[in-house]
């Protein structure tokens, strides 16, 4: 596909959005495949917008917080993090509870859609998109915080 973009570039080759999360900023516990994968869509997305962009191939990357879905009922997690005989799996419990929760209660899918559609229509998008009021808090408080007292935040909504 890239060969037919980078042909188009006169009528502005074109746009790439890549779907990631807020977790690919900011890790969360238990879910740390999902987290490593997010965070290799964050370093893609970034590189290939560098590259592209002498092509006039757009790059955007959306990055949602928790969104209404059955995520941690699609999740799967270690066996033996699960077991009860595991020292973590008190833990990881914990936190599927709090994640399931989470994901009940959320921003919609279709707000992830309208974000994306605002995003391709705009004339100079943007490379990042936060989606979701607890992704905006989550990344605002990572950046104003030391990391020590986010670490605690953290450990806080778990608890």
């Amino acid at each position: 596909m890239l060969p037919i973009m980078r042909n188009l570039q006169n009528s502005s080759g074109g746009i790439i959005v890549n779907v990631s999360s807020i977790n690919g900023l900011i890790p969360f516990p238990v879910i740390s495949a999902y987290v490593g994968t997010k965070f290799a869509l964050e370093g893609l997305s970034e590189s290939i917008a560098y590259e592209l962009e002498p092509f006039g191939i757009k790059v955007i990357l959306i990055e949602p917080g928790a969104i209404g879905s059955n995520f941690m009922k699609g999740s799967v997690l270690s066996k033996r993090a699960l077991d009860p005989e595991s020292p973590h799996s008190e833990f990881v419990q914990k936190v599927r509870v709090k994640i399931s929760s989470d994901h009940e209660n959320a921003t919609q899918p279709e707000e992830v859609a309208k974000t994306i559609v605002q995003a391709i229509l705009s004339e100079k998008p943007e490379f990042r998109y936060v989606v979701g009021s607890d992704a905006v808090t989550l990344l605002e408080a990572r950046k104003n915080m030391p990391y020590s007292e986010f670490q605690q935040m953290i450990q806080n909504i778990i608890q």
